[in-house]
């Protein structure tokens, strides 16, 4: 059973709110004694979180007891380094630019007329605010600067930007921001911190991060549900957890994303987030990084020799980029961004206009584009790796009358038909390019793209957060591919246990 404490400067601090045993002054949380084996979650709200103040080194205790604490040192210091926050909000909704807007105007009583200032001052409560318009931005920096209560400053440059945010306490707030500050402490901590009773039969609690919206995520609910079941069979529950989830990592001893990975989105900070936290993370952040970006994949995957087509990184400036395609490797070509998934971002030229066309559209994407040699197959092989092994094989077929084994259209998505078979039966040069591939990347899951013609075996690429639907690439090994992920967690669990 996990414990939260509230930390503030002085009883008086509290006072507008009901008393609890769970508020704590600064100095009776410096004199706490917990239990080792107890989980301690700490919500700081000293009102000074300067270096060496009695904020800074609240967070700085916690994380030396092994509590959980928000806001966490780290969230301190980048607080106080303003260049990781100086965000554009040009690209947000367009109804947050339009309150600032509004907001950003006062009546001159002389003339009647709106003049624009140049600075708002708003205050976010875990993550709420009271403007409805500008909640996708306290969202947004919750997520990235998790912190109780911040005084967020907008300014106008030419656009409007968040110029500083500063940690505040309940001391400072009106009355009307200490209903607010309330009601989301509440929601906050019942949502957060509260551990379900069912957990506690279990030796480890696995979060597995899904997203219930996307169209295509790596494994389906039938299969979600089966990791559940493998995972519970070995002793570790295992529940699913979503974006609005992030500051329950801690609760977890490991994070198993079963959502479309990019560098640039909340699952990249989920794993890094969890990593910190000790928790085991498969796919780690380092995976992530490697695998979603195919330039950085190609130039691994050549300068380590594993076979793959002719590939060309080609750069948006670069003059000659489509005649240099055209002499190494001619027609047709295969041209893609380097973070595309399933298949999108993705177009084959067959002749020199297509080309030229293909990379424009392209270039407006991404400065770097990958030009690759077109192999014609029947099927691309997927190969299963966890850990350094193959755990399953499948051939998936090309989409009918489609060169890829996704077709995309305007409303929907098709898929190619698929086989499945043991690793045994799999050609030993294929296994072989896919363990070649992966071990340049870590000892996670991957799945590995590779096209075989004839005694030819090419490496297209290699996936983390692979696929894996029931009745697919389950089809051999049936309900044990599940416990062979559950069994690789399990593992890892216990060696981070026991260290």
């Amino acid at each position: 059973m996990s414990r939260l404490l509230i930390v503030v400067d002085q009883s008086k601090d509290w006072a507008p709110y009901y008393p609890s045993e769970d508020v704590l002054t600064f100095d009776q949380y410096l004199e706490l004694s917990e239990p080792a084996s107890r989980r301690v979650r700490v919500i700081n709200l000293c009102q000074s979180a300067k270096y060496l103040s009695r904020g800074y080194y609240c967070s700085l205790l916690a994380e030396a007891r092994g509590h959980n604490v928000v806001p966490s040192v780290m969230t301190l210091n980048d607080l106080s380094r303003k260049g990781l926050f100086s965000l554009q909000l040009d690209e947000l909704d367009e109804s947050v630019v339009n309150w600032l807007d509004r907001a950003g105007c006062t009546i001159d009583p002389a003339s009647d007329e709106r003049q624009a200032t140049r600075e708002l001052r708003i205050r976010t409560f875990f993550g709420q605010v009271d403007q409805p318009a500008l909640k996708p931005v306290a969202r947004l920096v919750f997520e990235r600067f998790p912190c109780p209560i911040l005084e967020v400053v907008f300014r106008y440059r030419k656009g409007w930007q968040i110029d500083s945010m500063k940690p505040a306490s309940p001391a400072d707030l009106t009355e009307k921001e200490q209903d607010l500050f309330a009601t989301a402490l509440d929601r906050f901590s019942s949502m957060v911190w509260r551990k379900p009773r069912s957990r506690q039969r279990y030796r480890f609690d696995l979060a597995v991060l899904v997203n219930p919206e996307e169209e295509m995520p790596p494994s389906d609910q039938e299969a979600l549900r089966r990791f559940e079941r493998a995972g519970r069979k070995l002793g570790i529950n295992v529940e699913q957890i979503t974006r609005k989830d992030f500051l329950r990592l801690p609760e977890y001893d490991g994070l198993f994303i079963r959502e479309t990975t990019a560098i640039d989105h909340h699952t990249y900070r989920f794993a890094r987030k969890a990593e910190a936290e000790g928790l085991v993370v498969i796919d780690d952040p380092v995976s992530i990084l490697r695998c979603t970006n195919k330039v950085f994949l190609a130039d691994l995957l050549k300068t380590n020799k594993v076979p793959t087509p002719k590939t060309l990184i080609l750069s948006k400036d670069q003059k000659r980029a489509v005649e240099q395609v055209i002499e190494e490797i001619g027609f047709p070509v295969v041209i893609k961004i380097p973070d595309g998934a399933f298949s999108r971002g993705v177009t084959k030229a067959e002749d020199e206009a297509s080309l030229r066309a293909g990379l424009k559209a392209l270039f407006k994407q991404s400065a770097l584009v990958l030009a690759q040699e077109y192999l014609y197959t029947d099927y691309d092989w997927r190969i299963g790796v966890l850990g350094g092994r193959a755990i399953y094989a499948c051939k998936y077929m090309m989409v009918k009358g489609h060169w890829q084994i996704y077709q995309h259209g305007e409303s929907s998505s098709e898929s190619g038909d698929f086989q499945t078979l043991p690793t045994y039966e799999v050609p030993r040069k294929v296994i072989q390019a896919a363990l070649k591939a992966t071990r340049l990347i870590g000892n996670g899951l991957y799945g590995v793209d590779i096209k075989q013609s004839g005694k030819r075996v090419a490496v297209i690429e290699v996936n983390d957060n692979p696929s894996i639907d029931a009745g697919i690439e389950d089809r051999f090994l049936g309900g044990e591919l599940y416990t062979l992920v559950m069994q690789e967690f399990l593992q890892r669990m216990e060696q981070k246990r026991e260290k």
